[in-house]
C-alpha cells in the first residue's frame, strides 16, 4: 500500500490512523468481545438485550462476519502464492536469480489460473481441516516459536537490505512527506482502510478473540501493544523491501506481488539463501494460516451456536462457498483481467475495495459509537475501568468522537468511485 500510494506520506497517514482511529475501535471490539462471550453475532445481541437498546445494532455483528468471509475469499488465494513459493524457492529457483528472472517467474505464475487455483484449494483445504478439528493447544504453541522465527527472518532482509545499495533511497521513499497528500481524501481512504485490515478491525475477528481475553487482563494497555507490535513488523518490512525494489530498478507500486519479487530477489543473493527463503515462505504461510482461522472463526462459531451444528460440517460448507467466491479473485489476474465489476475494478480490486475500504471502516464506525453511547455503564467500569473522571472523558473524545467522525468522513469519500461507476458504467 505504501509503494502504490507515495511512502512516507501514506505511512504517516497510516499512523495517524492507527494510533486515532485503530486503537479506539479495537479497544471497544474487544471489550464488547470480553463483554459477551459468545460468537460477535450473539455476543451483540446479549449486549443490545442488556442494555435495552435497538436490536439493529446486531447488525454490526453480521456485517463483520460477511467482511471477514469475503476477505477470507481473497485472503486464500493470495495466502496459496506463499505456499506455491515454498517450493519455488525450495528447488533453488531463485539461487543468483536476476531481478528479471524473479519477476517473469511471478507473472508466469499469475498467469496461470490452474496453478492458483491449485494453490488456493491445498491452502483453504487446511484451513478447514485445522478450523474443523477446533486445533487450539498445538496452534497456540506453533504461533509461539513460529511468529518470533519469522520476524527474525525479517531482521535477515533487513540487514541485506542496508547493504544493497538501495537503502538510502528505500528509506528516503518510506520517509519523505508530500504535504500535498495530507489534503487528498483517497489517501486517507486508503491508509485507513489499511490500518483496519492489519488490526483486523471490523470483521468480528478481535470481537471473538475478546471472548477469550481473561477478565484481569487490562484492555487498553494489550491493545496498545498489539498496535505498536503491528506498526513495528509494517516499518520493518518497508525497511527490508523497498531498499531491494530501488537497487534493482523494480517498481515500488507493483501491489501485493511485491513481496513475491524482492524477498526471492534479496535471499536468492545469500549465503544458505535456498534455506533461508524457502522457511520464509513456510513462516509466511504459517502466518496465513492463523489469520485464516480467525477470519473463519465469527461465521463457524455463531452457526455452531445457533443451530448446534457439528464444527467439521460448518467448516467444509462455509470454507467451499470462500472457495467459489475466490475463483473470481483469482481469474482477475488472467483469464477475467479486462473484465470489470464496477468501473475499472475487477472482481478482486472490487471485493477488497468494498470489504477493506467499507464494510470494515462502517463496522468499526459503529462498533466504536455502540461501546462508547450505548453500552451500560456498568459494563464500561468492568471491562475498562472507566467510571467517571478524565479516563471516561477521554475514551468519549477519542472513541465517541473523533474516530467515528474521521472513519464517517473517510467512508463518505470511499462511496464516491462506487457511485461513479453506476452512474458512468
Amino acid at each position: 500500500m505504501a509503494g502504490e500510494n507515495g511512502g512516507g506520506s501514506f505511512v504517516l497517514i497510516y499512523l495517524i490512523c492507527v494510533a486515532f482511529v485503530g486503537i479506539p475501535i479495537m479497544m471497544s471490539e474487544v471489550m464488547l468481545g470480553r463483554a459477551g462471550r459468545t460468537s460477535p453475532i450473539n455476543a451483540m445481541r446479549k449486549l443490545v438485550e442488556m442494555g435495552k437498546r435497538s436490536p439493529l445494532w446486531v447488525m454490526i455483528g453480521w456485517m463483520g462476519v460477511l467482511a471477514g468471509f469475503l476477505i477470507l475469499s481473497y485472503y486464500a488465494v493470495i495466502a496459496g502464492w506463499a505456499m506455491n513459493y515454498v517450493w519455488v524457492s525450495g528447488v533453488g529457483t531463485f539461487a543468483g536469480a536476476s531481478a528479471e528472472t524473479v519477476s517473469t517467474t511471478f507473472d508466469s505464475f499469475l498467469a496461470d489460473p490452474l496453478q492458483l487455483v491449485l494453490w488456493q484449494t491445498i491452502f483453504m483445504a487446511l484451513t478447514i481441516w485445522i478450523v474443523g478439528k477446533g486445533v487450539t493447544k498445538g496452534l497456540e504453541t506453533a504461533i509461539r516459536l513460529f511468529m518470533p522465527m519469522l520476524f527474525l527472518l525479517l531482521v535477515v532482509l533487513l540487514g541485506y537490505s542496508v547493504s544493497s545499495g538501495g537503502f538510502q533511497q528505500g528509506f528516503d521513499f518510506m520517509f519523505h512527506l508530500d504535504m500535498d497528500a495530507f489534503t487528498n481524501p483517497e489517501i486517507w481512504l486508503i491508509a485507513m482502510g489499511q490500518a483496519f485490515f492489519t488490526l483486523s478491525l471490523g470483521m468480528g475477528a478481535m470481537m471473538a478473540y475478546g471472548a477469550y481475553v481473561p477478565e484481569n487482563a487490562g484492555i487498553g494497555g494489550m491493545v496498545i501493544t498489539i498496535a505498536i507490535l503491528d506498526t513495528l513488523v509494517a516499518v520493518s518490512a518497508g525497511l527490508a523491501i523497498f531498499p531491494i525494489v530501488f537497487a534493482n530498478g523494480l517498481d515500488a507500486a507493483q501491489g501485493p506481488g511485491l513481496m513475491f519479487v524482492t524477498v526471492p530477489l534479496a535471499f536468492g543473493q545469500l549465503p544458505l539463501g535456498i534455506v533461508f527463503g524457502t522457511l520464509f515462505f513456510v513462516l509466511v504461510t504459517f502466518a496465513a494460516l492463523t489469520s485464516a482461522i480467525s477470519i473463519s472463526e465469527p461465521a463457524l462459531a455463531y452457526l455452531v451456536e445457533e443451530y448446534n451444528a457439528k464444527r467439521k460440517r460448518v467448516a467444509i460448507s462455509l470454507g467451499v462457498i470462500c472457495w467459489i467466491i475466490g475463483l473470481g479473485t483469482v481469474f482477475s489476474f488472467n483469464i477475467w483481467s479486462d473484465v470489470f465489476v464496477v468501473g475499472q475494478l475487477t472482481v478482486f480490486d472490487f471485493i477488497d475495495y468494498v470489504s477493506q475500504n467499507i464494510m470494515l471502516p462502517l463496522g468499526g464506525m459503529l462498533i466504536a459509537l455502540f461501546a462508547v453511547w450505548m453500552v451500560p455503564k456498568s459494563v464500561l467500569q468492568k471491562q475498562l475501568g472507566f467510571d467517571g473522571g478524565f479516563p471516561l472523558f477521554l475514551w468519549r473524545l477519542v472513541g465517541g468522537f473523533i474516530a467515528p467522525l474521521g472513519v464517517a468522513a473517510v467512508f463518505v469519500y470511499s462511496l464516491w468511485p462506487l457511485i461513479q461507476g453506476l452512474l458512468n458504467p
